[in-house]
């Protein structure tokens, strides 16, 4: 039986998440090539495994059948995307763009229609779960475009994922992804008060913790939040506060898209903006709580 070819990849974006994801698919002998970066670590890892490297995003997509992109910022899916050296202008026709990232749905839906005059596709696909679980091939991905997109890009993104859905159409994936990180941010953000309220209160974090956790409270996200209050372990979820506050200025923005008022979000932002602006931006999530616990003794 002749096996089917795999489809060459370009990957922009080894941080955290995109190297383990290039780990995993050279695992599997995918044809890799990445992008040139001033951080090296990464970059020179997948080139040892067999990766090549080149200097733009356009050589990248000349030499691609599937660009992903697993990069912080709409900003910088766009930077990738557009100019004479970026991927629009530089894919072959019949190649297809994944944005892994979260990004705004509304500037995923414009790039679509520009790749579409170029005779490529693209679908937005973000992530669930962490680097640990890429490297396993365990992530949760939330694919969005066409059906007939998705089973072109489905036999990679199961390679990448255990749960690949399919959530509708180009933008839903992103914007489920907002609405999903609305969702844990302020869970977390409420958790790391209580912690903290608790301290001030003279209540026992553990004590606070049992309690709440044997009720329907308890939730994957108090169980991170707990790690990093009463164990002193800050890395169950990798995700930092400054990219917790990106994702609910989206989240505002695309609720104002849709003309929606959002009540609960703003103040979730706050919060997250007031630990960046003390210069925690930077700290994973889960220190919230010691930024709360901190900002609360002060007072």
């Amino acid at each position: 039986m002749t096996s089917i070819p795999k489809p060459a990849i370009g990957f922009i974006g080894l941080g955290l998440m995109g190297s383990s994801m290039v780990q995993r698919l050279q695992s599997f002998d995918y044809s890799l090539t990445v992008i040139a970066h001033r951080k090296r670590e990464a970059i020179d890892a997948a080139v040892a495994r067999g990766a090549s490297e080149v200097k733009t995003p356009g050589e990248l997509a000349e030499a691609s059948d599937i660009v992903m992109l697993c990069v912080d910022t709409s900003v910088s899916v766009e930077a990738n995307m557009e100019g004479p050296e970026g991927i629009i202008a530089n894919i072959r026709p019949g190649s297809m763009v994944i944005d892994f990232g979260t990004s705004l749905p509304g500037s995923t839906q414009k790039l679509e229609v520009a790749l579409k005059a170029k005779g490529a596709a693209m679908m937005d696909a973000p992530l669930g779960r962490t680097p640990a679980h890429a490297t396993d091939g365990l992530l949760n991905i939330m694919a969005a475009g066409s059906e007939a997109d998705f089973e072109k890009a489905k036999p990679v993104l199961a390679d990448l994922g255990e749960n690949v859905f399919h959530v509708g159409p180009i933008g839903a994936g992103h914007t489920l992804k907002l609405i999903n990180n609305f969702y844990a941010m302020t869970t977390l953000c409420a958790m790391s008060e209580a912690f903290a309220m608790a301290d001030l209160a003279s209540i026992d974090r553990e004590t606070l913790y049992s309690v709440m956790s044997s009720g329907p409270l308890g939730s994957g996200m108090m169980d991170f939040v707990k790690a990093q209050a009463v164990d002193g372990i800050n890395d169950k979820l990798a995700f930092s506060i400054a990219n917790g506050r990106k994702d609910l200025g989206y989240y505002s923005n695309m609720a104002d898209d849709l003309g929606a008022p959002s009540f609960i979000s703003p103040a979730t932002k706050q919060t997250l903006s007031l630990a960046r602006s003390a210069g925690w931006g930077d700290k994973l999530v889960a220190e919230m709580v010691n930024f709360m616990a901190e900002t609360f003794a002060q007072k």
